[in-house]
């Protein structure tokens, strides 16, 4: 199949401190994400809110090594993706190189005739996935491009996916001196209520996720959470601001964060939870706060993505 290509599509992230600032803009100008006023101001309201938040989220980045490690870690997915399937893979990032645009400008007379597009957003929701396979199709229509399409949206009761979370929850739970004390937080990316009230798909897509690895899990205590809220719209609830709270007003001692919605390490995971969240478990009286791996390049993850990419083949194949 060396016509056929697959393109893993990922929010991205500043590969510097002087990324920030256009990264955010490209971030809080995006409509399928989070509207702000009308549509003719949000590039100007945009800007004013990156004016006042950039210098807060570069200090964040400069405590976790200056950058987002993104752009690493998915070329890393795609590079041991593209040795399991046999075929070349690429990164497609929406908000900050390498974009889909680039990529695309790179495959355009490479001989490549069908992609695959997977999107690294387990969950579906129009903010993420949506926003990307959107970005994805008006490049492609840009560009001119007859690539033949294929979509991979979701992908978030895979059993090798719902493997790959209970490997790396076990390895956790392992590393603590009596597992039986142990409560799991579930912790997805928050999204604004109303795009559930309009039929979003992504707060159940997130229930049967952590209904079936707890399935895994018989007799753990879990709880599940939502993180990474921004602007004053109402947000999913609890937040895990709120959720640790209770859990320590209950005597948790012993807590174990579960990031959902994230397939690698980035900002939310090595700042928010790493530092923000333990900094605050600690200080209400959790005295053991760990985090699972992130997934990032685990062999169970790799071939959860190798068989999407092959089952969308096999169907693709059948229905043509």
């Amino acid at each position: 199949m060396t016509d056929t290509a697959v393109i893993l599509l990922q929010m991205g992230g500043p590969d510097s401190l002087e990324a920030v600032k256009p990264f955010l803009l490209n971030l809080f100008s995006d409509r399928e994400i989070i509207k702000i006023g009308p549509a003719l101001l949000q590039p100007f309201i945009a800007r004013m809110i990156v004016r006042r938040r950039a210098p807060v989220v570069a200090e964040k980045y400069r405590e976790i090594g200056g950058k987002s490690p993104i752009k690493e870690l998915t070329q890393a997915q795609a590079d041991t993706l593209a040795t399991e399937l046999g075929m070349p893979c690429f990164v497609g990032m929406r908000y900050w190189h390498p974009f889909t645009r680039e990529t695309l400008l790179r495959l355009r007379h490479s001989g490549i005739k069908k992609l695959v597009a997977l999107s690294l957003y387990p969950h579906y929701s129009r903010a993420t996935s949506g926003s990307s396979f959107n970005d994805l199709t008006r490049c492609l229509a840009d560009l001119d491009s007859d690539f033949e399409l294929i979509r991979i949206p979701h992908f978030y009761d895979h059993p090798l996916y719902i493997d790959a979370l209970t490997e790396k929850i076990e390895a956790g739970l392992a590393s603590f001196p009596d597992r039986d004390t142990v409560q799991l937080l579930f912790s997805a990316h928050s999204l604004p209520q109303s795009f559930i009230d309009e039929g979003d798909p992504y707060l159940e897509h997130i229930q049967t996720t952590v209904r079936l690895v707890m399935e895994r899990f018989e007799g753990v205590q879990h709880q599940l959470a939502f993180q990474s809220r921004a602007g004053p719209v109402k947000w999913l609830e609890p937040s895990t601001d709120d959720k640790l709270k209770e859990l320590a007003a209950n005597g948790c001692k012993n807590l174990l964060m579960v990031p959902l919605s994230f397939v690698s390490d980035h900002i939310e995971t090595l700042h928010e939870i790493d530092i923000e969240y333990a900094e605050e478990a600690h200080k209400m009286g959790i005295s053991d706060f760990r985090r699972i791996e992130s997934l990032n390049s685990s062999p169970t993850f790799i071939r959860c993505l190798a068989e999407l990419v092959r089952t969308a083949l096999q169907q693709n194949l059948k229905s043509s």
